[in-house]
């Protein structure tokens, strides 16, 4: 059976789904690239928890978690099904790395979760099993949570992080009033870091990927919180230990100050990027 690569992309705005990106053609088109995964484990942003939670709900509902936005995001329903074995298995899997998770018996899927899969696998017809972000536990937890989840690779299922490769909203605003356009240019301290990130993901620098936010050029100012880097570390940590490198399968911006990067990890991504 072949590994299936571990994956981070950037979600950006709900909007993704909508408007006619960069961002949103790759990952329209990029799932025909990969082997079909028989389940999905998605690390989302959005789901925020004391402890890594899995949730073995079995009919995953919809989680509108945004607001001010067009009413044809609203209506958008993702109906792939959960998997509560999976969700068990996912479960040991952190609990054996002694990283004490918990199990959410219900929860929908959020926009961190269905708009990249709303367009990866629009059938909807992969079972999908989420995993929280534990923003307080920092960096290297994060690092070790993918390291734990590394065995699902081999067993046909993606495990993908979604995030945002820079995520400071409180500069959505334009300097002269009024959100920025969808094609603004970037700003010097967002494509600075975006490129070191990108470098060090292509060359397995992983102890500066953890300790990003003092080594990286302008890490605080571009993840002033952290939730939607985390999910890249977990993406990172499931390739595995000796397979610490990545390959870069996307990159664009929108907004300026939202890079959509996405990255491939493991020992294929490796071969094609060297």
């Amino acid at each position: 059976m072949p590994v299936i690569n571990p994956l981070f992309v950037s979600h950006g705005s709900p909007m993704l789904v909508l408007q006619n990106t960069a961002a949103r053609n790759f990952l329209a088109g990029y799932a025909a690239s990969m082997p079909r995964p028989d389940a999905i484990v998605s690390v989302s942003a959005h789901f925020e928890a004391e402890q890594a939670t899995v949730v073995s709900d079995p009919a995953p509902g919809m989680i509108y978690d945004m607001y001010g936005f067009p009413r044809e995001l609203y209506e958008i329903v993702y109906p792939a099904k959960g998997e509560p074995a999976l969700a068990e298995r996912v479960a040991g899997l952190i609990d054996e790395a002694g990283l004490a998770p918990e199990i959410a018996p219900r929860r929908g899927f959020d926009h961190g979760t269905w708009a990249p899969l709303s367009l990866m696998y629009p059938k909807a017809d992969i079972p999908v099993v989420q995993v929280s972000v534990q923003p307080h536990m920092g960096a290297a937890h994060h690092l070790a949570l993918g390291r734990a989840l590394e065995p699902l690779t081999r067993e046909n299922v993606l495990v993908i992080g979604s995030g945002s490769l820079t995520h400071n909203l409180h500069e959505l605003r334009a300097p002269t009033g009024g959100m920025r356009p969808i094609d603004d240019a970037e700003p010097g301290w967002v494509k600075e870091f975006a490129d070191w990130v990108g470098d060090r993901i292509v060359t397995g620098a992983v102890d500066d990927l953890v300790d990003y936010r003092r080594r990286a050029p302008y890490g605080v100012q571009n993840h002033p919180t952290e939730e939607h880097y985390l999910p890249l570390l977990v993406a990172l940590g499931a390739a595995g230990e000796t397979d610490m490198r990545g390959e870069l399968v996307h990159s664009s911006a929108e907004y300026g100050i939202l890079r959509m990067d996405a990255f491939a990890f493991g020992a294929r991504s490796a071969a094609r990027a060297a």
